[in-house]
């Protein structure tokens, strides 16, 4: 399914926020992914916040990229709590 990213941020615990053109916030979970060599230096926090939007995908500065099926398919949906905001 394509449903195009138009937001990301990261989060503590190496987490993403998402905002998807569907309308829908997700949270993906990162760490599962940071054992694999390709994701491996992005256990550095400090370029972890790096991660920004790509054409497809997001992407950090050391070139690791994950695809918008990935991230869709496999976050979590949140909902805003009663202050109108997303998870932080």
């Amino acid at each position: 399914m394509y449903v195009p990213i138009r937001f990301v941020r990261p989060l503590p615990d190496y987490r993403l926020l998402l905002a998807f053109s569907s309308g829908e916030w997700k949270v993906f979970d990162m760490k599962p992914y940071l054992e694999a060599d390709a994701f491996a230096e992005l256990r550095d926090k400090f370029l972890f916040k790096t991660v920004c939007l790509g054409l497809e995908t997001v992407e950090w500065f050391n070139g690791a990229d994950l695809s918008h099926q990935t991230l869709y398919e496999n976050s979590t949906q949140v909902q805003r709590d009663s202050d109108g905001e997303y998870p932080t």
